[in-house]
């Protein structure tokens, strides 16, 4: 068994508008050392798996079933006071927001200090001694004077340090990064993603980045995995999702990448249309409404839900189309198109 492995988990949340189905049946895997990137649209469900996995739905509204699990341990029928006991040293998480993620009457030395006191029997000192090491290890200048300081007392980018530092505090085996770089600007981005790199290779940790921007996952990831509404509908290893993709919503998604070959005045390549409601996701394939390419499954694409099955080498596709129809779109029609492998050898580039 993988590390980390996830077999057909739902997460639903019962309202009065009706059963919201943030993650309805999601199954993935994940080794030691190694990426996975998590990619979609807002609301497909990339956090609330995430949160799902860190056990923070325990004890509210939602409905939890399926299987998670971590380094042997089954997380889903656990007691809520176990996880929490895992949360710091087993597994950690980046959280998009650190200014609201970061307690603002606490310091965050202090608040460093307190996530690793949980998990290791030391003195307020040698927490504080730790505290400081971490944050000097995160690149924050002064880290003996900035130990002391509050978190609206640090920029954007030093918030966000400063929670990898929080969340590193302990070692973690798994570490999720929700949209570890939102708002930074390109050059924080950019350090932020070597941090997390090297600190990845020197605490051998699993993984996980979820994040809407492709660059940020063709930088970091081992494999993809890509969403909508809920649902898997591709996975593969990154060269597999970027160089030969088979679903619809994956060459939108590549599409709408902006591009330095594009003259500044030309217009990107959005998807059509809107994300579903997770509440009245629509039948069949819950893609189909904006696929261009709905009318070549026979009808199938809105009356039959497509299974994700494997094409070959680990690569799934959740789609109506035949692989060889899929194929054929996408290098003669597709690619031609879209041909942003400069893009991304310039994202790769040091």
């Amino acid at each position: 068994m993988s590390f980390l492995e996830l077999k057909d988990l739902r997460i639903h949340f019962p309202t009065d508008d009706g059963l919201v189905k943030s993650v309805d049946g999601l199954s993935f895997s994940l080794e030691r050392g190694k990426t996975l990137g998590i990619v979609g649209e807002s609301g497909s469900g990339k956090s609330v798996t995430s949160l799902g996995i860190l056990g923070l739905h325990k004890g509210g509204p939602a409905r939890i079933s399926g299987e998670i699990w971590l380094d042997g341990e089954e997380l889903v029928s656990a007691t809520p006071e176990h996880v929490r006991g895992l949360r710091g040293k087993k597994m950690a998480m980046i959280f998009q927001d650190p200014l609201s993620a970061m307690h603002p009457y606490y310091t965050v030395g202090d608040q460093i200090i307190e996530a690793y006191r949980i998990h290791h029997k030391v003195s307020k000192k040698a927490a504080r001694k730790h505290a400081i090491d971490m944050l000097g290890r995160v690149g924050i200048p002064e880290p003996s004077r900035r130990v002391d300081d509050y978190p609206h007392h640090f920029s954007g980018g030093m918030r966000q340090r400063a929670m990898i530092a929080m969340a590193l505090s302990c070692d973690p085996e798994l570490l999720i990064a929700d949209e570890p770089t939102t708002a930074l600007d390109v050059t924080v981005q950019a350090q932020i993603l070597d941090l997390m790199r090297d600190l990845q290779r020197e605490f051998d940790s699993a993984l996980i980045i979820i994040t809407h921007d492709l660059g940020v996952v063709a930088e970091l990831s081992d494999d993809i995995l890509v969403m909508y509404a809920g649902k898997c509908v591709e996975y593969g290893s990154a060269d597999d999702v970027f160089y030969r993709p088979e679903h619809p919503y994956t060459w939108g998604l590549l599409g709408s990448m902006p591009r330095l070959d594009r003259e500044p005045t030309d217009r990107l390549m959005p998807i059509k249309g809107t994300p579903p409601s997770l509440i009245n996701v629509p039948p069949g394939c819950a893609f189909h409404p904006r696929c261009p390419y709905s009318d070549r499954t026979a009808g199938r694409a809105s009356t039959e839900v497509p299974e994700l099955l494997e094409t070959e080498g680990g690569h799934k596709v959740r789609c109506h189309m035949p692989k060889a129809e899929r194929r054929s779109l996408w290098e003669n029609e597709i690619k031609p198109v879209v041909h942003w492998e400069d893009e991304i050898t310039a994202v790769e580039t040091p």
